[in-house]
């Protein structure tokens, strides 16, 4: 069975969610396209020229490029290449790119064909679950510089999204533990069932084998998609309602680039998630039984609730380049209670040290108040 979830906005397009959804990719190219350039890592190559075929079969011209796996896809250098690769094949501003891979290949496919021409069309193909609920959705794409991660590029609607929940059979398990992160985030912010479900579910969600196939992670997915969804359609350019998507991200964020990429997206927002609820517990925002519902859920999945204690500074100084931060003012997105996000501006330096010592494992956190 395919569910269809409808993003709506300026450039309304659907999310089909199902298996074996190979045949559904020219339908959401649209007319006129004529040139298609398959984007994707080594490891999806033969799924790449499955891919190329079909769409030759179909009349298109179509053409692969692959890139490097994970973040170190997302460079100027990778993007620069795949220009070229659109320029010696004169690809015009009536065809198409289709990414195939995870969040980071989608997050550079969005951004090549939003800037080829200034903007193409793009079909994302996600095939990790953390894509699928998250990078490929919402037409956020970017590349990471070594300031930070995402801090280049752009908003642009894909024309589709095909969500193939068989690609995952073969998703290695902490991949797919990891894109459970950004399940849960969707529960906390806004879809309680979401946590349920989850807290219902560990033993099979814990194997990406028998999951993949159960009513139980299509349901799931359904739903995370859906919160994006509703979301991004009445805020595209994270103007104000969309920043609750980031729940978690900027202590994150923050954690991938200290350790230069080689956490997990996933867990990095699963330990970002406890932060920021440690931190509306001692704002006064959240209570006891929340916060410790975090620890239990993610702890449940096989997720990471802290990380080492003798990082603060760097942290810190990543987070005043996060894209939420306003001048000199650190902004969070926290929660009041499940599924009641708000934002915190500005907090006391001594709450923010104070919620990162209890994430923190190894060496103490400081205990004195730091400057921000």
């Amino acid at each position: 069975m395919t569910t269809t979830v409808r993003v709506e906005g300026d450039a309304p397009y659907d999310v089909m969610i199902g298996r074996h959804l190979l045949g559904e990719l020219p339908a959401l190219l649209g007319e006129g396209v004529r040139r298609v350039l398959v984007v994707h890592p080594a490891a999806l190559a033969t799924s790449a020229e499955a891919v190329r075929e079909d769409l030759l079969g179909h009349g298109y011209e179509a053409f692969a490029a692959e890139v490097p796996d994970a973040e170190a896809a997302k460079t100027a250098q990778v993007a620069s290449f795949l220009w070229g690769v659109l320029g010696q094949a004169d690809f015009t501003r009536s065809d198409a790119v289709v990414a195939l891979g995870g969040g980071a290949t989608t997050d550079l496919g969005g951004f090549v064909a939003a800037t080829w021409l200034r903007g193409i069309r793009v079909v994302q193909v996600p095939t990790t679950l953390l894509a699928m609920v998250d990078a490929a959705v919402g037409g956020k794409t970017g590349i990471n510089t070594a300031e930070g991660k995402n801090l280049v590029g752009a908003f642009h609607p894909p024309a589709g999204v095909l969500c193939d929940l068989a690609a995952l059979e073969s998703l290695p398990a902490h991949d797919f533990v990891a894109g459970l992160a950004e399940v849960v985030k969707c529960g906390f912010i806004a879809d309680p069932r979401i946590l349920e479900i989850v807290e219902e579910n560990v033993a099979l969600l814990r194997d990406p084998v028998a999951a993949s196939s159960s009513p139980v992670l299509a349901e799931l997915v359904e739903r995370a998609v859906a919160v994006k969804a509703r979301v991004v359609g009445e805020d595209l350019k994270e103007a104000g309602l969309r920043e609750i998507l980031n729940y978690g991200h900027t202590f994150g964020h923050a954690v991938e680039q200290v350790e230069r990429y080689q956490w997990r997206h996933g867990a990095a927002v699963s330990v970002g998630m406890v932060f920021v609820a440690e931190l509306a517990r001692l704002a006064g925002r959240l209570s006891d039984d929340v916060v410790e519902r975090h620890r239990a859920i993610l702890t449940s999945l096989g997720l990471p609730v802290s990380y080492r204690g003798d990082r603060w500074d760097r942290l810190v100084a990543a987070m005043r380049r996060d894209k939420k931060t306003r001048g000199d003012l650190l902004r969070f997105v926290v929660l009041e209670d499940v599924g009641r996000p708000v934002r915190l501006e500005g907090p006391d330096p001594t709450l923010l040290a104070a919620a990162y010592a209890e994430v923190s494992e190894g060496a103490p956190a400081p205990s004195r108040a730091v400057s921000l």
